[in-house]
Formats: structure tokens, sequence, C-alpha cells
């Protein structure tokens, strides 16, 4: 049986004591991480050299941080209002300040996208893993502790706790433990606001070594709010809802995407004749593909769980059932009304929700029969950085080496959209991308870095339609691919393929394809967008009303602070403006009462925003 305690310092000293100064920690992805005893061992070997602490982990959160003086006026009210209670993990402070101690050592296999290129630290200790190889190398490692957040629950007199919003590495490292392959202490640190997850990982108690229990470490969960969802990502995902298979299996990635996809296929079932009108004019030229509603229904298949899944349960399109179930994920993150209707739910319902190791989702290994009765008409939808116009996809890293974030459960997917049959993977981007000043393709000729390799390309959709690479010479390939890269760059990537030798030189882009800009896609979208079919916010948002005013007119701000003549013509729209319609806005960022020229100059930038 567990032992419970109230401090973290207390059970540092207890692993120290039972498991020696030798200590190889895992910490698991993103949300689940027990961050008090993951701090309490970091403060125990920072003040003991002789102590040697690996940690293993993935997805490390951090609290965001403004880049500039007006976003800090903006999101220095959100981090207090949504992560002001987060405790933050010593070691992610240490790396950014370079004070680490020598004896302790950070690997992840997988970052927060962007966080850590061109940290000579965490570059140089990335390990590239696919998800479900993240638990060989712990194991190799010689892993013997895992700090983990749970939910608590008592049965009938008996106290459980659920691994909640990971069951993804842990359940497979408890599989290996009770197989013998490996002996390590499952610690957990109780959160009142983790939803408890009925499934697998449901544990008793006699599974942890130790329990940390006690409201002075209870802490509000990491709850990063959802994103707007522009033109671009609202026109991918109406692409990509074409090709979801009724009665068929969904997996969906990290990103806006993901929610673009999902108001997508509501939009498709519940108001279908505007989504035909819609693709009418999205994708001229394009073959008929499934547009109907949803007379089955779609089972759930992913290693993430997020909020856009929610909306699909609760809109009734993912309802088909396997082994009981509407969707088995691996973890789960998500804002705070997320957690809150996992929370909420009634049990009865959210026991259609399971919460499975990633070898369970992310592979077809192990029960392979059963998964693959199961996973019928599976599509695997993932978001790419870049693809060449041979269809090699650029989605983890860049070509001087630097990672941007990880391989994930990527390549897993689309192993299986390649074993399983009528399965495809589909992979996403948008078209194009700011550099600084500068506008480039994300469909490029040739990269010298690649995340799938172009002998598994399938199926890639940019805002502009739909590329279906799989089983195409190399010449169809690109010229599909040429048909969904934007107008701007169409004819120079064109060049250099016929330059390769790769591309007949008769070759023409079809006239159909050679309006691809963000205008059409903006036309294309705007009788949905009129109707409130494809709102910013499709699954609803922590932001305030003023806030979500705030966001387009920032994000056009910053586009132009690259561009002189657009700040310039930003300044004089809001020396010029009238009205105080905008008087909300200039308080919440704190010029409602410009005390300096600085000021002044920001309050008319942010009004020249502002203006529609």
């Amino acid at each position: 049986m567990s032992k419970t305690y109230a401090d973290a310092r207390v059970i540092a000293d207890a692993i120290l004591r039972d498991c020696g100064s030798r200590l190889v920690v895992g910490l698991p992805l993103g949300l689940g991480k027990a961050n008090h005893i993951a701090n309490a061992l970091c403060e125990r070997a920072a003040a003991d050299s002789a102590i040697r602490l690996t940690i293993f982990t993935a997805l490390t959160l951090e609290k965001p941080a403004p880049k500039s003086d007006l976003e800090g006026r903006f999101i220095g009210p959100v981090i207090e209002r949504l992560f002001g209670g987060y405790p933050d993990l010593d070691y992610a402070r240490w790396l950014h300040a370079g004070t680490l101690p020598s004896n302790i050592e950070v690997a992840e296999f997988f970052f927060l996208a962007g966080k850590w290129l061109h940290h000579g630290y965490a570059q140089q200790h990335y390990i590239a893993a696919n998800y479900t190889h993240a638990v060989a190398g712990m194991l190799t490692r010689g892993l013997n502790v895992v700090l983990q957040l749970v939910a608590k629950r008592v049965v009938d007199g008996e106290v459980r706790y659920s691994l909640s919003c990971n069951t993804d590495t842990t359940l497979d490292l408890l599989k290996a433990r009770a197989e013998g392959k490996i002996d390590f202490k499952l610690i957990g640190q109780v959160n009142s606001e983790l939803p408890f997850m009925p499934g697998p990982g449901d544990l008793p108690a006699s599974e942890f070594y130790a329990i940390l229990d006690s409201a002075e470490t209870d802490f509000p969960l990491f709850a990063p709010p959802s994103e707007p969802v522009g033109d671009a990502k609202y026109a991918i995902g109406l692409h990509a809802a074409t090709l979801i298979e009724d009665g068929g299996t969904l997996q969906i990635g990290i990103g806006q995407v993901g929610d673009a996809l999902a108001q997508g296929l509501i939009v498709r079932d519940r108001h279908n004749a505007e989504f035909r009108a819609a693709l009418d004019h999205l994708a001229p030229g394009e073959p008929a593909r499934a547009c109907a509603p949803f007379a089955e229904g779609l089972n759930g298949l992913s290693e993430m769980f997020f909020e856009a899944f929610l909306g699909l349960i609760e809109a009734g399109i993912v309802r088909r059932e396997v082994d009981g179930a509407w969707l088995h994920a691996a973890f789960f993150l998500g804002p705070k009304s997320f957690y809150r209707a996992l929370r909420e739910m009634p049990r009865d319902r959210l026991g259609r929700i399971q919460m499975m190791p990633v070898s369970f989702t992310n592979e077809l290994y192990g029960d392979e029969d059963a998964k693959r009765r199961g996973r019928v008409k599976a599509r695997f939808v993932n978001n790419a950085m870049m693809v060449t116009l041979l269809g090699d996809v650029i989605s983890d890293g860049l070509s001087n080496g630097q990672m941007v974030s990880g391989v994930g459960g990527q390549y897993n997917f689309v192993a299986q959209a390649f074993a399983l049959e009528d399965a495809r993977s589909i992979l996403t981007l948008e078209a194009t991308r700011h550099n600084g000043r500068r506008l480039e393709s994300n469909i490029r000729w040739s990269y010298d870095h690649t995340t799938i390799p172009r002998h598994l390309r399938d199926i890639v959709v940019t805002e502009y339609g739909i590329a279906d690479l799989r089983g195409k010479s190399d010449a169809e390939v690109i010229a599909a691919m040429l048909c969904v890269a934007d107008s701007r760059f169409q004819d120079d990537l064109m060049r250099q393929a016929k330059a390769a030798g790769k591309l007949p030189e008769a070759f023409e882009i079809p006239p159909a394809h050679r309006a691809n800009t963000p205008a059409r896609i903006a036309h294309a979208l705007a009788p949905l967008r009129d109707k409130g079919l494809l709102p910013e916010f499709p699954f609803g948002t922590d932001f305030t009303e003023t806030e979500q005013r705030l966001i387009p007119a920032l994000q056009k701000l910053q586009q132009a602070s690259a561009n002189p003549a657009a700040l310039l013509s930003l300044l004089w729209r809001g020396v010029s403006a009238t009205g105080t319609d905008d008087a909300e806005c200039l308080t919440r960022i704190g010029l409602a009462a410009p005390a300096t020229m600085r000021e002044r100059v920001y309050r008319w930038l942010l009004r020249g925003a502002l203006r529609p």
C-alpha cells in the first residue's frame, strides 16, 4: 500500500533513501507532470552534487512570455487569470537562465513548438523518437522513478487514483514492470481539477509507492486558451472534412486545424447545403468527395484528446462504438472549460471515452485483429510545416538540425494508414508563411530535413485543395502539389521541377488552380462566416469579448511591424480615427490615458489596427 504525504520534500527524501543517488525520472508528456515533487527532487540535487538526476520527459508546459511591451499589456492579465497558480518547473526555469546544475540532465523527445529553438542545451539533449518508442528509451536509460499527476476517488471505502490526462506512456511502463522488464517507483500527486477518467488508468493505491495529497500542493491545471481559427485553417478543415467517411475512424493532431476540421464536420452534418455550396467556390475543379451528413457516425482514435473531440461527441458525430467507447485516446490537454466538462460529465457518458496507452492508439501491434476490426476507414489527420513537391514532409525540425517540436505520433499514424485497409494519412499545412517582411511558400522544391519520407506520401491538404499522392509517379505528384500551392509561388516551383527533369516541359498548371490566393479563400468562406457557421472560436474560449476583438488587431499590428509602409498606414488610420467604439479595448490594454509619447504611438497604432 502506498504512503500518503503532505510535503513533496519528504517524498523526495524517501525516493533518495530507497532508490539511491542515481535517479532517472520519467515525467509524463504535457499536463500530467507532478510539478511539486519534480521541483523537490531538483532542489535536493541542486544542493547535493553527489546526486545524479536525469529527467526524461516531453512537452514541458510553461506560462506564455510576452515578447514586447504591447504584447505584455495584453497577455499579462491573461497569464494571471489562466496560469496564475500554476507552479513553474524549476528545471525549465534553470534551462532558460543557463543555471541548470551539472548533475542534473534534462532530455525531451517532444518540444513545445518553437520554445527551445536555438537553445544549445535543449537542442543537444533532444531525443529523436516516435511517441511509441519513448518507453524503450526510458528502459534503456534505467528509469527508476515516475512522477505523475493523478485524480483521486474513494469507491466503497477504497481509495483509487486515475492517471487521467496521461495514460500514454505510464500504462506501457506499468505493463513492462509487471512483466519484470523494469523496476520503478510510481509516485502520484493528487490534483482536484483533474477529471477522474475510468478505464485502464483507474488504479488501486497499491500500484503507487507514494502519493502527495495536500491542499498546499493542489494547483490549477495548465489551461492554454483556444486560438482563433482564420480563413486558411478553416479552408484546410473544410477540404479535409470531405475526406472523412461515414462509419469510419478519426484521428486529429494538435493545433487549430483540428478545431477547423471538427467544425467543418459539424457544418457538413448539420448545414449540408451550405457546406456543399462553400466547397463549390473553395475547390473549383476538384473531384466529388464525401459530403453527406453522418448516418453511422465516427469513432475517435487519437493520441491527443482535446476540446474539438468533445464538440464532435456533443454534436453526435463521434458516436460509433468500438469496444463500448466512442473515443480512445492517450493524453489530453485543453482550456479550463474542457477539464470542467470532463469533471461534470455523467459517469455513463464519460465511460465512452477511454484513456489508453500510446501503444494502443498509435500502433497496430498487440491484439492486431481487434484493432483492425475497429479501425475501419481510418483517417489520420496531422499537421506539417512544409512539404516538398515530391511529397517529403517536414513537421518537426529545420534544415540546420534545430528541432521545433518532435515527430510525436505522426510517423506512427502515417505507417498505420498504409498498414490498414482503406485508411489514409492526411497531412495539412498552410501554403505560405511570413518570415519577417518576406512571404515564403511552405511548399518547397526540396528541403534538407525530412520527417515523413516521400515513399510514404499519401494525401496533402492546403487551403487551396487536396493533393492525393498515393501511388502516383513523381511527375503526377509534382503536378498535384503545384495545384495546391499559392499562385504567387507556382511559377518558380514549376520552373525548378522542370529544371530538374522531373516535370515535362510542356506541363502547365490548370487554369482552375491559377487563382490560389487568400482573397479567393476569403470570398469562398464569406457566406459561411456571415451565417456564423465558422466562428473564430468554434468550441468556446477563455478570452473575454474585448480580448477576442483585440487578438486580430494585435496580429495585424505584429504583421505590419516588419513593413514600415504598413506600420505608417496603421498609424495614420489610428490618428484619423473618430468615435469611441474602441474605448474598452484601449482600457483593457492600458492605453485609455497614454502618459508618454510611446504610449500615444501605441494607442494610434492599435486604433488603426482595430479598424475593419
